[in-house]
């Protein structure tokens, strides 16, 4: 699968609300947004970009990316966030990561791609699964669209029950690629590590 074939959606549409309800996606860090660090190691993995947001949109377009909102104002979680993306990518594959993990891999997409299943996920050492950071099909948009009608919510749930390929991301320095700032505090371990890297 070559780059162009995916659009990379970066999820910043929810309430923070672990960080004081602010908007997480433009809090700082080494001086720059979350989301652009993000943007910095997602965008040469794909051939074109959105930002799913549903604050701050004007902001969020200031970084030169296609803004999706939810459907609605409800905030319904990663999920509707998806399927915003889903209906508005014009390349077969979507590949989704949040805005608040700065390290993410720089070989995300050729990780997950090297499988023949509608959706990736990534799979930690210690088997916790990363569900938001997924690759998957664009076909999917109508599953996931009965799913939220039918009032659900679990991210998993509805992953698992896709054609799903769970992807080792076992190897020396993958877990602090995926370390995200949920909180403030976070956010600060965040900066000491960036100062010594």
């Amino acid at each position: 699968m070559k780059p162009k074939e995916i659009t990379g959606l970066i999820l910043a549409g929810g309430r923070a609300s672990r960080m004081g309800g602010v908007d997480k996606g433009l809090q700082l860090l080494s001086s720059k947004a979350l989301v652009t660090h993000v943007l910095e190691r997602l965008r040469p993995q794909v051939g074109t970009m959105m930002i799913n947001a549903n604050r701050h949109l004007d902001d969020y377009a200031a970084f030169g990316c296609t803004v999706v909102p939810d459907a609605d104002a409800s905030f319904a979680g990663p999920l509707a966030g998806l399927l915003a993306g889903l209906q508005q990518a014009q390349t077969g594959w979507l590949l989704s990561v949040p805005c608040d993990v700065p390290r993410l891999p720089l070989d995300l997409a050729a990780r997950l791609a090297a499988t023949d299943a509608d959706l990736a996920i990534p799979v930690m050492a210690d088997g916790r699964t990363q569900p938001v950071f997924c690759l998957l099909r664009r076909s999917l948009a109508t599953s996931l669209a009965t799913y939220l009608d039918n009032d659900g919510r679990k991210v998993e749930t509805w992953m698992l029950a896709q054609r799903h390929a769970l992807v080792p991301f076992d190897q020396p320095g993958d877990a602090a690629a995926f370390f995200n700032a949920n909180t403030l505090a976070e956010l600060h371990s965040l900066e000491s590590l960036e100062g010594r890297a």
